[in-house]
């Protein structure tokens, strides 16, 4: 089977995944047949049983994936809900952290986009960047705190600190505070 296993109940349902490796109390504790993850931490991808192709770094990072492939998790509580999001990247304590079936979706900063659910394909770069999306898709936020205009926003893009997205289909340069934009 070719896994590595340290740590209390660690690949403890382990049937025939290979390629595994697990670091940490419970760390991949209900795999059953996934393939080459990798989880380091405490119960990370503990409910992973045939997700494939998953890295958990952190406690409880990704914690509740069941069969979710090709994600990345970096970070406390990172992806901690997702159960068959795919193609996720999450970087940051609790960023994505609320993510169940969404997909494609990109956050870097602690608690970006840690509201989203459903959401395909949103990019979130700072601290608490597009916290507000739950359902929103193909947005583009980047700086601390900015969010688009609703939970459910569509093809947003917000540049700047704490910057508030106009509407679905536009672009948004900075907060209120800019008075000046030069091109």
């Amino acid at each position: 089977e070719e896994n590595t296993a340290i740590g209390y109940a660690t690949l403890y349902s382990n049937t025939d995944g290979e390629y595994n490796t697990a670091v940490g109390n419970r760390a991949l504790l209900y795999n059953t047949t996934g393939d080459y993850n990798t989880a380091v931490g405490y119960k990370t991808l503990l409910d992973n049983t045939t997700g494939t192709s998953n890295i958990a770094v952190g406690n409880a990072a990704l914690g509740s994936n069941t069969t979710g492939y090709n994600n990345s998790a970096a970070g406390a509580s990172s992806l901690l809900v997702n159960t068959t999001g795919v193609f996720n990247a999450a970087f940051g304590e609790s960023s994505l952290l609320n993510n169940t079936t969404g997909d494609d979706n990109t956050a870097v900063g602690a608690t970006a986009l840690k509201s989203n659910t459903t959401g395909d394909k949103n990019t979130a770069v700072g601290y608490g960047a597009a916290d507000v999306i739950t359902t929103g898709s193909n947005n583009v936020i980047i700086g601390h705190s900015s969010d688009p205009s609703a939970a459910d926003a569509t093809n947003q893009i917000v540049i700047g600190h704490a910057a508030t997205g106009a509407g679905d289909n536009t672009v948004q340069l900075g907060n209120t505070n800019i008075t000046n934009v030069k091109t």
